[in-house]
């Protein structure tokens, strides 16, 4: 019978039932392959979302909240931050008060167009064929 073990990644450590093993650990893209790398920063649920609502434009905080209703706050500023320091994403604020802060995809950034429009492409066939084994059957 499978087991599943509660990983909880807490600053730079991670605990694993009793054991605790350096959070760098678990970010090491153990096989070399170049999709594990993107993944380990992209594969999340939110990441690659977050970053095609980018793709429209900047966008403020409580925008992105409104796109992915299902986020939590916490989350989201977690993935931003992610994508912040990968190069991927700009935080910028303007001396305003209120304080104004949109977040805007990066040059680099940018590159995950072609991602973004291949995961539609992926998604929408998807929803076709689900629809499609979902539809009664026709006169026979």
């Amino acid at each position: 019978m499978a087991r599943s073990v509660l990983l909880v990644k807490k600053a730079d450590f991670c605990y694993l039932g009793t054991k605790t093993i350096p959070g760098d650990a678990v970010k090491e893209n153990v096989s070399g392959c170049s999709v594990e790398e993107a993944m380990r920063l992209l594969g999340g649920r939110w990441r690659l979302l977050l970053a095609s609502f980018l793709l429209d434009g900047p966008k403020r905080f409580n925008e992105l909240r409104r796109h992915v209703p299902n986020i939590s706050q916490r989350m989201l500023t977690l993935d931003l931050r992610a994508l912040e320091e990968a190069g991927l994403v700009k935080r910028t604020v303007y001396p305003e008060v209120p304080v104004k802060v949109e977040y805007s995809l990066t040059v680099e950034g940018e590159r995950l167009r072609k991602i973004v429009s291949v995961l539609q492409e992926f998604g929408l066939w998807l929803k076709d064929k689900k629809t499609a084994t979902q539809a009664p059957d026709g006169p026979n």
